[in-house]
């Protein structure tokens, strides 16, 4: 996955709490065996005006004129800034998956649902908690200033606001240690490769009746 050191974007306010999984991504797009192309479909039922459907072109489908992410200043929005336990209902990574195709690379907050919170960081996808105070000033400066950007310095745990405000935040030192070096499952694993080489030739060696016999 694509490591997460220090980011610097524009931040786009979702102003709802309780956003369910299923309006992150909704369920009839989880059809798709890949983890790629949910990031036009992200939030589909607030984004679109009608409903969507798997394999239609997007670029043909009424926009919601009304909804944040449909909005001119927050084009190209690389932060999501939200309310209180974000990411609840359904335990689906197509969730992270569709926020981190669509382009954010860190979501704001002061709560989230455990499974989401997980998956987030599994995939890349920082999720922050900040206090319910600083999170509600975020949406006051964000909503009162064109082109507010925010800069997450992951390795000093600090959100940096345009005016060099810093507000810290805590993170789990071995999700920590994963995203700054782009380790998910599989890439932990391969950090061993050489012992699990080594286990599996002393094994052979051991017991070499337990692999088959190739068919004649």
């Amino acid at each position: 996955m694509q490591a997460f050191t220090t980011h610097k974007g524009i931040a786009a306010p979702l102003d709802r709490a309780n956003v369910d999984t299923d309006l992150i991504i909704p369920k009839q797009f989880l059809k798709s065996i890949k983890r790629t192309g949910f990031g036009p479909n992200l939030f589909d039922e607030l984004r679109y005006l009608d409903h969507g459907e798997p394999g239609m072109d997007n670029s043909k489908r009424p926009l919601n004129p009304d909804f944040v992410l449909n909005q001119p200043r927050y084009q190209g929005a690389s932060i999501l800034l939200a309310r209180e336990n974000f990411g609840c209902g359904s335990s689906r990574e197509h969730a992270p998956w569709a926020l981190l195709q669509y382009g954010f690379r860190a979501i704001i907050a002061p709560s989230y649902a455990d499974i989401f919170f997980n998956n987030s960081f599994k995939n890349g996808l920082l999720p922050i908690i900040l206090p319910e105070d600083q999170v509600a000033q975020l949406f006051e400066e964000v909503n009162a200033t064109p082109g507010y950007e925010l800069e997450i310095d992951l390795p000093r745990q600090v959100v940096v606001k345009p005016d060099g405000t810093e507000l810290p935040f805590q993170v789990d030192p071995f999700r920590k240690h994963c995203l700054l070096n782009g380790l998910d499952d599989i890439g932990l694993t391969l950090e061993k490769a050489d012992k699990i080489r080594e286990f599996e030739a002393q094994r052979l060696a051991r017991f070499p009746w337990l692999v088959g016999q190739p068919q004649a």
